[in-house]
């Protein structure tokens, strides 16, 4: 019987102190989530209140910026420059001109409506007026808040103080400095809301988890609901007893995956190199004045043993960290000479453009493994483009010398994706460099209403200014072509035109261009006369 309490003692305390561990894990994972799920709350409020704030003053400063010029009132130029603002404001969605009590005209055009004056919900500074829950006089819309600054008001849609700020399982409220209910977002519970009060908090009421936010006068209530958290734990409650029961082995475990996991990649990188299972793709280079082919950019492919292309962004920075970057960068020019030498030789107007890391050019590396790989090969040394992005050339004083160098020994260098990194006038004039590379992300904001639809005629004048040669990346649409010709841009790629081909194919693509050529006939229905569209850089600066 004593031996038999023993037992059952023992088997007690084994039994709680394998439980102890099982609550305290549950009970910090679920405290761990309802912070987690609070200070997501909070960034949501964070951001709704700060995206209030800046709508009404980006709306004031519009119609400052405004009533700075002078206008005859409610003429074409006057409406004119009011549709431009709003069509260049992310918030104001109209602009509307008060004269004598009359709303003499919109953004929209003449109008010439009797205006009732009502005292402004707020006040922002001394100048800034402003109503929420207004109904546009003009359109009828839905309601609208009211920014206005002397005799020019604009019109903020609520919805855009909230759009995209969070999931389904989220709801937001949005109220101005009057206490006004100014935008809302997955119809939350108002009257919960109004329980909250305004100061800046977080935490958990009625089953609800909450954050609220207030900023410059506004205040954002972010709501979700507990029942997500409890659902988690219900559904997933055999996870818990298992981590609870077996952490140390489960620990184990996941570090040796997770170890495996890490080293895995860079293991099958590694052979890869190894077995040189390389390949390159080349990108044809348009002159866009006739639409010939003039060269190509190299672009390496990892083919597995299936045959399967591995994506270069899942294994190209990997290649950078670990150093490997430099045997594939060798392996892609023993490949062009194989590949695509002859073709080079037959055409001496064509070229090849190679990507290089930024400490070949640091070091220098570049010319002396073009120099041994491709000097032997037949192709001329102005065949060869050298390029490095913006990152690549961040030591000026050394990729200077390696351009200067690079420049003497006959070889062309460009700068790639210009746009995406740090380069300035300044920067560029340093460089001796030859051509300009527009990234793909400014030729697709071509014609559209970006915020980065304007930056490539500039960074095409400025590259004019320098007399570089400018290639554009990612042309995928005539339009896209034609805008490019009509500013002066010499050269293009992307899939308008053609994508990246095996060798065997670019081949059969140059020699159909070049026939192509021959004939007179050309790609784009008008043509646009250039000295250099249909030479490689030969003629550089």
């Amino acid at each position: 019987m004593k031996r038999s309490r023993v037992i059952l003692e023992a088997v007690i305390l084994a039994f709680l102190g394998a439980l102890l561990p099982l609550f305290l894990t549950i009970y910090g994972a679920w405290s761990l989530s309802l912070r987690m799920e609070e200070d997501r709350l909070m960034d949501i409020a964070s951001q709704a209140t700060t995206r209030a704030e800046r709508s009404f003053l980006d709306a004031a400063a519009t119609l400052k910026t405004l009533g700075g010029r002078r206008f005859i009132s409610c003429t074409d130029a006057h409406i004119g420059e009011m549709r431009r603002l709003v069509v260049n404001s992310r918030t104001v969605e109209e602009i509307g001109y008060i004269e004598d009590g009359m709303l003499k005209c919109t953004s929209w055009g003449p109008e010439n409506r009797l205006i009732k004056e009502l005292a402004p919900d707020f006040v922002v500074g001394k100048d800034i007026k402003a109503w929420v829950d207004v109904i546009p006089m003009v359109t009828g819309a839905n309601p609208m808040s009211v920014v206005q600054v002397g005799p020019y008001n604009a019109l903020v849609d609520p919805a855009r103080l909230v759009e995209g700020l969070a999931d389904q399982d989220a709801s937001v409220v949005v109220t101005a400095p009057n206490g006004v209910i100014s935008a809302t977002l997955n119809t939350p519970d108002t009257d919960f809301t109004d329980k909250l009060g305004r100061e800046t908090t977080k935490g958990t009421v009625d089953g609800n988890i909450y954050a609220v936010n207030s900023k410059g006068g506004w205040t954002a209530i972010a709501i979700s609901s507990t029942n997500g958290l409890f659902g988690l734990f219900s559904n997933e409650h055999w996870f818990f007893v298992a981590f609870g029961t077996f952490a140390t082995i489960v620990i184990i475990g996941l570090v040796i995956r997770m170890s495996r996991k890490r080293l895995s990649p860079l293991g099958e990188l590694s052979i890869a190199v190894r077995k040189r299972e390389f390949v390159v793709h080349y990108q044809p280079i348009i002159a866009l004045s006739s639409g010939v082919c003039i060269g190509a950019e190299a672009l390496v492919r990892w083919q597995r043993p299936d045959g399967s292309l591995v994506r270069p962004d899942l294994f190209i920075p990997l290649a950078e960290q670990s150093g490997l970057i430099r045997p594939i960068t060798d392996q892609v020019i023993e490949a062009i000479g194989r590949d695509i030498g002859p073709l080079l030789k037959q055409h001496r107007s064509l070229h090849v453009a190679i990507n290089f890391c930024a400490d070949d050019f640091k070091t220098g590396r570049v010319l002396e493994t073009v120099g041994q790989r491709l000097g032997n090969s037949g192709i001329a040394n102005d065949q060869i483009w050298l390029e490095a992005t913006e990152r690549g050339l961040m030591d000026i004083d050394e990729a200077r010398k390696t351009i200067a160098e690079a420049r003497m020994r006959g070889y062309a260098v460009a700068i790639d994706d210009f746009g995406t990194g740090y380069s300035s006038l300044q920067y560029l004039q340093s460089l001796p460099l030859d051509a300009l590379k527009i990234d793909k992300s400014f030729v697709d904001a071509i014609n559209r209403q970006t915020a980065t639809s304007a930056v490539i005629a500039h960074i095409i004048e400025m590259a004019k200014s320098l007399k570089l040669s400018i290639i554009a990346e990612g042309v995928e649409t005539r339009e896209q072509a034609e805008y490019l010709l009509d500013h002066g841009v010499e050269f293009c790629q992307g899939w308008f035109y053609a994508k990246a081909l095996p060798a065997a194919e670019f081949i059969d693509y140059v020699e159909t261009s070049l026939k192509r050529q021959d004939s007179g006939v050309v790609m784009l229905s008008r043509t646009k006369s250039t000295n250099s569209s249909e030479a490689s850089l030969s003629s550089r600066p």
